[in-house]
């Protein structure tokens, strides 16, 4: 079948759709690494899942990441913040029963004691939050979660974004 001409704007865009339908479309997890004025960096606990992890959560449909994670604090924490730039993209493949996914974190900067101490679980999806130091973190962080930390950290200190590949730094072959 001859696609429609791209002058015939209804008939294009309806062709248009039609193929943007059938293409894959991505999960979308957003985070935020937010510190306290000692460096230590903030951990919730999801209701919903074993462990800990950073604050944030998943994109909706056509949310941007970073918008995603700013409405994420806002619901499950009560705050807002600027966002920083970009610290890590890591592609999660497909495992268990998800497709993959794209897990992005972004710099929540550090927040004085006055807020970091009124932090609280404003919703069902969180029973806990903790500011806790690097040791601490990496003991309670799944693996991939934890060399997610470690690669934003590092970005952190460098002030260069990093890509993994589920969890660990991609490195192209050659």
């Amino acid at each position: 079948m001859q696609p429609p001409s791209p002058a015939d704007p209804v008939a294009w865009n309806a062709y248009l759709a039609e193929g943007n339908a059938t293409q894959p479309r991505k999960r979308v997890a957003a985070d935020a690494l937010i510190r306290d004025e000692e460096g230590r960096v903030l951990l919730v606990e999801p209701t919903y899942k074993p462990g800990w992890d950073l604050p944030g959560g998943m994109a909706e449909a056509n949310e941007p990441p970073h918008q995603a994670v700013i409405r994420e604090l806002a619901e499950e924490l009560g705050l807002e913040l600027a966002l920083g730039g970009l610290l890590v993209v890591d592609w999660v493949p497909p495992h268990g029963p998800w497709d993959d996914q794209l897990c992005f974190i972004f710099d929540g900067g550090t927040l004085d004691r006055f807020r970091a101490g009124a932090l609280r679980p404003r919703d069902e999806e969180l029973s806990d939050t903790a500011f806790v130091g690097a040791a601490d973190a990496h003991d309670l962080l799944r693996p991939r979660l934890r060399r997610r930390l470690e690669a934003a950290t590092r970005a952190l200190a460098t002030g260069r974004p990093e890509y993994l590949h589920d969890g660990a730094p991609y490195a192209p072959a050659g």
